[in-house]
C-alpha cells in the first residue's frame, strides 16, 4: 500500500475506495508509477495503489485482479477518476500480464511473468487467459513455455515469446498465437513473407523496455547482450551475424518483425544503463547507454541508425523521455537535456537522489523526475524544482496517467 502524506487507506483488496485520505501535496498532472506493492497512481493529492495490476499503454487505463475463493475477480480501473468498472468473474487463478494496444483486451496467465523482467520459471504447458470487460474470451493450453507480449492490432493473435528449452529456458522467439485456432506460429518478414522453419531469431539476452508507437501499430523493444545471435536475415541468407544490442520492432498490423542493430558499444555495459524514448510524432527513435554516454537517433520509417553521438558518461540505471526538440536522460543524479537538432547536450542539473524515472508534461513545461521514494518535477527548461511528493516505495516512474 502506498503510505505516507496524502496516501489512500485500501481496504481488502479494493483499490478504488480511498477513505481518511490525508490532504498532501498536489501534483500539477496524473502520474502512474509503480511502487513495492504494484501500480500506482498519483492523481493531485490522492495516491491509489492497484496490486495484481497492468496499465494500458497511454496510461489511461489499468486492469486489476483479486483472488476470490477458486475464481479470480477482473476489473478496469479509469485513471483519470479512479472509477472500477463492474467485476467480472474468471474461472480459476490470473493474473494481468499484456494489454493491446487498444486498451480493450488483456492476456492473463497463472503466474506473474513479463517480457522486460528476466526469464520465466520451467514449465511443459502455458495457460493463458484473454478476457475484457465482459468477461473471458478465449482460454488457451499452450504447449511449451510463454509469455504474452501483446495483440495483433485486429486483436485476432497474440504475440508471445516462447522460451526454450520448455523445461530450463535460457533463450526465446518471438511468435503470434491465433485466436481462433489457439496456435503458435511463426511471424512474417519486413517483405511480408512467411519465415522459413528454422530460420526464427533465437534470442538470449535481456529484453530492457518496450515502446508503443504514438499511431499504435507499432511495439519497439530494446534488447541487449546477445551472444551468437543471428537475425532472421542473417539465417535466410546464410551470412553470419552476432549483435550485442538491437531493437525489435514488432509491426501489429501486418505482423512482421525486424532488428535494428545498435552500434558498439551499445550492448556492452549493463542492460539497466540502457533506456529509449520516442518523439510525440512517432518519427524518431532514441536509444542511449548512460554508461558510454552514446545517443543513437533511429528513423522508424527507414528502420536505420541515422546518427550516434557521445554525450558524458554516467552510472546507474538509465532512463529517457522526448519532445520535439528535446531528449531528456536521467541516470544518477543528474538529468541531462540533449538538443535534438543537433543531438549535442544543452543543459544539465543535479537532482537530490538517483532518478527512477523521467515523464515530461503534456505541454512540456514540467519534467517529472522519479527519485528514492518521492516524486519531484522540475521546470525542463532550467532544472528548477518545481515541487517535489512523498511517494513511499518507489520503484519507477512510468508515465502520466488519465490523459483525457
Amino acid at each position: 500500500m502506498l503510505a505516507g502524506t496524502g496516501a489512500a487507506a485500501l481496504v481488502g483488496c479494493d483499490p478504488t475506495r480511498n477513505p481518511n485520505s490525508a490532504p498532501g501535496v498536489t501534483i500539477p498532472d496524473a502520474l502512474l508509477v509503480e511502487v513495492d506493492d504494484g501500480l500506482g497512481v498519483l492523481r493531485g493529492a490522492d495516491r491509489q495503489t492497484i496490486p495484481h495490476s497492468v496499465a494500458t499503454a497511454d496510461g489511461l487505463a489499468i486492469y486489476a485482479t483479486a483472488s476470490e475463493g477458486a475464481d479470480t475477480a477482473f476489473w478496469r480501473i479509469d485513471t483519470a477518476t479512479g472509477r472500477p468498472s463492474t467485476r467480472v468473474k474468471l474461472p480459476g487463478h490470473w493474473m494481468p500480464q499484456a494489454v493491446s494496444a487498444s486498451g480493450t483486451k488483456v492476456a492473463l496467465t497463472s503466474n506473474e511473468v513479463n517480457v522486460t523482467k528476466g526469464r520465466p520459471d520451467g514449465r511443459d504447458v502455458t495457460p493463458v487467459l484473454i478476457a475484457d470487460v465482459t468477461g473471458a474470451q478465449h482460454r488457451l493450453e499452450l504447449r511449451g513455455n510463454f509469455v504474452p507480449e501483446t495483440f495483433t492490432e485486429d486483436l485476432t493473435g497474440l504475440f508471445v515469446l516462447e522460451w526454450l528449452p520448455a523445461r530450463t529456458p535460457d533463450r526465446y522467439r518471438v511468435r503470434v498465437v491465433d485466436l481462433a485456432t489457439k496456435t503458435p506460429g511463426s511471424l512474417h518478414t519486413r517483405t511480408k513473407a512467411p519465415i522459413p522453419p528454422g530460420t526464427e531469431e533465437e534470442m538470449r539476452g535481456d529484453g530492457r523496455q518496450a515502446v508503443l508507437a504514438p499511431n499504435r501499430t507499432t511495439l519497439f523493444t530494446l534488447y541487449t547482450h546477445q551472444p551468437d545471435h543471428q537475425h532472421t536475415r542473417n539465417l535466410i541468407s546464410g551470412r553470419p551475424g552476432n549483435m550485442h544490442a538491437f531493437v525489435h520492432t514488432l509491426d501489429l498490423t501486418a505482423r512482421w518483425a525486424y532488428c535494428i542493430d545498435l552500434p558498439h558499444p551499445f550492448g556492452e555495459a549493463a542492460a539497466s544503463g540502457h533506456a529509449m524514448a520516442i518523439s510525440p510524432d512517432g518519427g524518431r527513435l532514441f536509444v542511449t547507454d548512460v554508461t558510454s554516454g552514446t545517443v543513437a537517433e533511429i528513423s522508424t520509417e527507414e528502420l536505420t541508425v541515422r546518427q550516434t553521438a557521445t554525450l558524458a558518461t554516467g552510472t546507474g540505471t538509465g532512463h529517457a523521455a522526448a519532445d520535439r526538440d528535446r531528449l531528456f536522460i536521467g541516470a544518477g543524479t543528474m538529468v541531462r537535456t540533449v538538443d535534438l537538432a543537433r543531438l549535442g547536450l544543452a543543459t544539465e542539473w543535479p537532482v537530490r537522489e538517483p532518478v527512477t524515472g523521467l515523464v515530461l508534461s503534456l505541454d512540456g513545461k514540467r519534467l517529472y523526475v522519479g527519485q528514492t521514494d518521492a516524486v519531484s518535477w522540475h521546470d525542463s527548461a532550467t532544472g528548477t524544482e518545481l515541487g517535489r511528493a512523498a511517494v513511499p516505495g518507489l520503484v519507477v516512474l512510468h508515465g502520466l496517467a488519465g490523459r483525457v
